[in-house]
């Protein structure tokens, strides 16, 4: 099976990522590369498909999108590194869970080779240090094929997920690299974090 193709975007807007994600997935056939992309995006909040109103607590100004992957509302913002998983699940005999466990499995491995011990939450999908969440993910699967990924917190701003209930739960804690110890920026550690996902879908 061929490599994956891995692109750095730098700092883009969300909605418009969104949308490539959506025309490539759109666009794609049986020989079309799976690809890996790596960015970071201006402040705004996303609501997945289960998303509910009432988990935007209250409006600091920043942009609230909806979206079309799974799960309930987050936040991306500066120094948030994320990763967008764009892989034909079909192709390589893959199921959404399993996907699922492996993106997460790839965090935890990124964090033990910081020292840190990163660790699943029963039903919530995402990886947390000592309770508090520091990796949130969300798919999107069309036939056949994936998009939509997952946002590693590095060294970001996380005052706004105080005006949310993150990923739908109240009072969920947040964390990040830096204030854990972790002296990366969102490149550095995004660079960290797609080798371990290349590492993973490619077993």
């Amino acid at each position: 099976m061929s490599a994956i193709i891995q692109r750095r975007l730098g700092e883009t807007d969300f909605s418009a990522t969104w949308r490539a994600m959506q025309r490539f997935t759109a666009a794609r056939d049986a020989a079309t590369q799976d690809e890996l992309w790596l960015t970071a995006h201006p402040p705004v909040f996303t609501q997945g498909q289960g998303g509910r109103p009432e988990h935007l607590l209250r409006d600091i100004g920043i942009p609230v999108v909806k979206i079309d992957r799974g799960g309930q509302i987050t936040y991306h913002g500066p120094g948030q590194a994320v990763a967008y998983l764009l892989v034909d699940l079909a192709r390589r005999g893959l199921k959404v869970r399993e996907l699922v466990s492996r993106i997460e499995q790839a965090v935890i491995d990124l964090l033990a080779g910081y020292g840190l011990r990163g660790e699943r939450v029963a039903g919530a999908p995402g990886v947390y240090v000592d309770g508090a969440k520091i990796a949130a993910l969300g798919l999107r699967v069309k036939g056949g094929c994936c998009y939509h990924g997952v946002a590693l917190n590095v060294d970001m701003e996380l005052a706004p997920f105080a005006a949310i209930n993150p990923c739908g739960y109240p009072g969920l804690k947040v964390t990040q690299l830096v204030d854990l110890g972790v002296k990366r920026d969102w490149a550095a550690a995004g660079e960290d974090l797609l080798a371990q996902l290349n590492r993973q879908i490619e077993k």
